[in-house]
């Protein structure tokens, strides 16, 4: 399956449109801190790794852009959790449980 995610920063968010559905993940941004709120994929769409695509591109931005990450998300901070190659954008913070 092939579609793209984009970036839309008036509305805080990264959005893949997929059969006629709408996948996203939502932020807020304070100065140089990005904290990821919410990653949602419609049911019919669940368990294709959609979520990990966004949360992915999301965190690319975050590194790109040099900002710090508060994974406020419990998806995308159990995505941090299984790759530690993204931990360092945390800024020394922990994960939560």
């Amino acid at each position: 399956m092939t579609y793209e995610i984009r970036h839309d920063p008036e509305d805080n968010r990264f959005i893949a449109e997929i059969d006629d559905h709408e996948c996203q993940l939502d932020y807020t941004l304070d100065d140089d801190v990005i904290t990821m709120t919410r990653v949602f994929v419609p049911p019919a769409l669940e368990g294709r790794g959609i979520a990990a695509d966004i949360t992915k591109t999301a965190l690319d931005h975050a590194r790109e852009q040099n900002l710090r990450v508060i994974p406020s998300c419990p998806y995308v901070a159990s995505w941090i959790k299984r790759h530690p190659e993204y931990q360092d954008l945390l800024g020394g913070r922990e994960l939560p449980e």
